[in-house]
């Protein structure tokens, strides 16, 4: 049990015996340096039940503590504040027992729980992964890590969007000017030799327009007309219609796509436990359709579409199948919900790491399926993000204008070179060292940056910025954890601390405070699906220990006992920023 929960019950107790109130929360905040105290307990939301001066009220409680419990050796009270003084023999006993523990903050799952599925990535098979991929993928896998270490059973997935016109618009670009250009013939990866050619389907596309435009027909009308769109489109139908020629076409060009996304993702640290592919789930939900209707979640319209009208929920009516009989998007998305329960019977939720301009339509599909009375739905989360910007704009796939994921993870090692270089950080590593540690610099640098952001916050991405051995980033934290590993080299790690015989420096104290908090970061952290709250807290974290290595001597203690705890104390706050790093998916350097 956590402090905070020990001292809650003693609290609800001391109100109980001394107002006879029944208390049903109690809360905290870390006492404001100017006052003495470790923990302090706010008055003012009891006044809603206790009659009386805040003060008296503190004080009433305060002496109770002092009384009845082991830890607590004093208390003052300010306001409506109530700050607690926890003795040093709770924090030694504490950290005592979590130092040796590498996995502290870490919970086993229980084997009894339902597991939980997160969806991220999801990319189209007619370009290369980007800037905006490298956030939902960073999400979506640190979303998971962090589940997985509170405690939950974890399916990481992706849905692969291998089918439709924009998919085809490549491959009929590719069979009109490809040459039979392949990647090995090219020496580029697959996903970008098919990426260049849903561009040139757009440049030869704009210049057809142009064409018609000048023979008289209207913008709009070119648009429909042009030659290339019209074979597009009945590639996609002979597509539908299993056209040996196309499938085959279509095959071939997804194999590249697919070789090419998985040097991205092992370049990015990501990876999936199992994949989906809308080119066999696109049918899937029309079943769901009919047992709608049945129902009466679903309704028929006289022209022979099928609608579900949750205007009373606040929303819209939505199409869920055609007047033609054909699914829609959400048709499929309800079908590939229920298809993945079948296929994983222990998956009780699910996270879609989907961007914020699917906000309704992950709303409206959630909604329908409570109504088709799936017991799962209520578990169901849209981990919604903001975009990412540049400094120089907008990207668009179309046009080529896109940051591609692979060019920015080199470009940050790259950026990491140059700014390690003037730093004259690296004398004596080898050239393969150096290029190693500028990769593990430079995606933490990457990653971070992107992480510490609020999921649905707009992020303006600054390589620059992001690679700063000061401050809120990645490299500062990962120094500070090498600089630690160097103290420990020359230390004796195997030294046992006299925690009878210990007392602590205010700056220990502190540090083991942080500490105590990570596995509560953690749950927050995963109850929130927010990265951010486990990125900034290992900033906390780093910060303090730093201020601890300013004003504390280590390796130059008075004493063997202060020396050996100390060594001890940064071993553990090394093993937190590791295991913090860990759950955002970013390496932590043993030199640096």
């Amino acid at each position: 049990m956590s402090l905070q929960d020990t001292l809650s019950n003693y609290v609800k107790q001391a109100v109980k015996a001394d107002f006879n109130i029944e208390l049903e929360t109690v809360e905290f905040q870390a006492t404001r340096k100017e006052f003495a105290g470790d923990i302090t307990v706010v008055i003012f939301p009891m006044l809603r039940f206790i009659k009386g001066n805040p003060v008296q009220i503190g004080e009433t409680i305060g002496q109770y503590l002092v009384k009845e419990v082991e830890d607590v050796k004093a208390f003052n009270v300010v306001k409506g504040f109530l700050n607690i003084e926890i003795s040093e023999s709770y924090y030694t006993n504490f950290f005592k027992s979590i130092k040796a523990d590498a996995q502290f903050g870490f919970v086993t799952p229980n084997p009894e729980e339902k597991a939980i599925m997160v969806e991220y990535s999801s990319p189209n098979t007619n370009k290369p992964l980007h800037l905006g991929h490298i956030r939902n993928n960073l999400l979506g896998y640190s979303v998971a890590e962090i589940l997985k270490a509170s405690g939950k059973k974890v399916y990481k997935t992706q849905i692969i969007n291998d089918r439709g016109i924009h998919i085809c618009k490549s491959m009929l670009a590719w069979e009109r000017f490809g040459n039979g250009e392949t990647p090995e013939s090219t020496d580029l990866k697959g996903d970008k030799l098919v990426g260049n050619y849903y561009v040139k389907f757009d440049q030869e596309y704009k210049k057809e327009i142009q064409a018609l435009v000048a023979e008289g027909q209207t913008e709009e009308e070119a648009k429909k007309n042009a030659p290339l769109l019209l074979a597009a489109q009945d590639m996609l139908l002979k597509w539908e219609a299993g056209d040996e020629t196309v499938v085959a076409l279509w095959t071939k060009m997804n194999t590249w796509v697919y070789d090419g996304f998985d040097i991205t993702y092992n370049n990015l640290g990501v990876d999936f436990d199992n994949l989906y592919y809308e080119s066999n789930t696109y049918l899937l939900g029309k079943e769901f359709v009919e047992q709608g209707l049945q129902s009466g979640v679903f309704h028929k319209e006289d022209d022979g579409s099928v609608w579900c009208d949750l205007t009373e929920e606040g929303l819209d009516k939505k199409i869920v199948q055609r007047a033609d009989g054909t699914a829609v998007y959400m048709t499929q998305d309800i079908g590939t919900a229920i298809q993945r329960i079948k296929d994983y019977p222990d998956v009780g939720g699910m996270v879609y790491t989907v961007g914020n301009e699917q906000d309704y339509h992950f709303q409206v599909l959630f909604l329908i399926l409570k109504k088709l009375g799936f017991e799962w739905a209520k578990n169901l989360y849209h981990l919604s993000y903001g975009m990412v910007d540049l400094p120089s704009g907008k990207m668009k796939s179309r046009e080529g204008t896109v940051v591609d994921a692979d060019d920015l993870i080199d470009d940050m090692a790259g950026t990491a070179e140059e700014i390690s270089e003037e730093l004259g950080k690296l004398d004596g590593y080898s050239e393969e060292e150096k290029k190693a540690l500028y990769k593990t610099i430079g995606l933490g640098a990457l990653k971070y940056y992107i992480l510490k952001v609020d999921p649905k916050k707009r992020i303006l991405f600054d390589p620059k910025e992001s690679i700063d051995f000061q401050g809120n980033t990645g490299p500062f934290i990962q120094y500070t954890y090498a600089r630690i590993q160097s103290i420990l080299r020359k230390a004796d790690l195997n030294a046992e601390a006299d925690y009878e015989n210990l007392s602590l420096h205010p700056k220990e104290k502190e540090l083991i405070k942080q500490i105590q908090l990570f596995p509560e970061v953690v749950q927050n952290a995963a109850e929130n699906h927010s990265p951010a709250l486990i990125a900034n807290y290992t900033y906390d974290l780093v910060k303090e220990f730093n201020s601890f290595y300013q004003n504390v001597s280590i390796l130059g203690a008075d004493n063997e006992n202060d020396k050996a705890f100390r060594v001890q104390l940064s071993h553990t706050v090394a093993n937190t920023i590791k295991n913090g790093f860990i759950l955002l998916g970013i390496q932590v350097p043993e030199r640096m």
